[in-house]
């Protein structure tokens, strides 16, 4: 796992807390910000799965190439 996959998953947890507490206190702003909060979160997320998973078929290949 790699830093753009930690701070996704870390943005879309503050995300739901921040949709929830909208939620307790009828604050739809907060509730929105939370939505968005999650939504880029994921967004981080696959971008860092999408790179480790490129990094990973980069070692492979050379790790082939070597052989």
């Amino acid at each position: 796992m790699n830093r753009d996959e930690l701070d996704g998953k870390a943005k879309q947890v503050k995300g739901k807390v921040k949709q929830g507490i909208g939620d307790l206190t009828d604050d739809e702003r907060l509730r929105e910000e939370g939505v968005e909060d999650e939504a880029e979160g994921e967004v981080q997320e696959t971008y860092g799965t999408a790179r480790r998973k490129v990094g990973q078929a980069v070692k492979d290949l050379g790790e082939k190439i070597k052989r």
